[in-house]
């Protein structure tokens, strides 16, 4: 599947699909609903870390959800359009994965970051929201930061704030795909939580397998309202056994579910 745009008699705007032109003017709602609900579920999903714990938890999480590529290995060496990373409410790149892509991609990734963290959320970045940036290079094109922590190393292994992290990061790929039609096609995560912030491998697989089927079955326009959504529905998840996974029922509206 390949999708474009561009600007065609006079501000009409041209989307195609499977190289077909399917808009030729500006979109409504609910066209953009079926055209992003066709486009998302050819996303390209890696599942890469060095922990083999981890590795071996997002086979198990998984192991009935079609489309996932899992590996062990570094997100450095995976050919996508964005890499995500956790990172902390001040888009700080000074440890775990974050540390790793700042000193591949240069130091003005984190410049790149902290500038849209401050012109959208006034310098801290919530978790269970993120931020979509230009990385200045050509593998990957974007970089998603979404914290798992307030601080740098903090613990948060008695949080939900993997599962709003991840969650968080699917949705920023919703929204650039918005602005500009097929530009993530592919995304390459890491254990969100799993090294500094001391989230155990399996809790990590089961919260992260959560925000993304929450990606297949909404969108959210408002982060708070997803913060509210799973923090809701997944109050008491730490008295259920750690096999258990949570699907969230999504909100009314924006739902790709039937």
């Amino acid at each position: 599947m390949t999708a474009g745009h561009g600007i065609v008699a006079g501000t009409a705007l041209s989307v195609v699909v499977d190289n077909v032109v399917v808009l030729e003017r500006p979109f409504r709602r609910q066209e953009w609903t079926m055209i992003e609900n066709r486009m998302k579920t050819s996303l390209r999903v890696v599942l890469t870390d060095v922990n083999e714990r981890v590795v071996e938890a997002w086979r198990a999480a998984f192991a009935d959800t079609p489309g996932i590529e899992i590996r062990r290995g570094s997100i450095l060496d995976e050919n996508v359009d964005a890499w995500v990373t956790p990172t902390n409410s001040r888009g700080r790149m000074d440890g775990g994965a974050d540390a790793v892509i700042k000193r591949h991609l240069g130091a003005g990734i984190q410049l790149r970051v902290q500038r849209a963290i401050r012109d959208r959320f006034g310098g801290i970045l919530p978790v269970g929201s993120a931020v979509c940036v230009p990385s200045g290079a050509d593998i990957p094109r974007y970089l998603i930061s979404t914290p798992t922590m307030v601080q740098s190393s903090q613990n948060v292994s008695d949080t939900l704030n993997v599962a709003m992290a991840c969650a968080a990061a699917f949705q920023a790929v919703h929204r650039q795909n918005r602005q500009v039609p097929g530009s993530i096609r592919s995304v390459a995560l890491v254990g969100m939580g799993a090294q500094t912030g001391r989230v155990p491998a399996r809790v990590c697989a089961n919260l992260m397998w959560t925000g993304y089927t929450l990606f297949h079955d909404h969108w959210f326009e408002d982060d708070d309202e997803l913060r509210a959504t799973i923090t809701s529905q997944l109050d008491g998840i730490e008295n259920t056994p750690v096999t258990q996974r949570v699907r969230i029922m999504p909100p009314k509206g924006h739902s790709f579910r039937p």
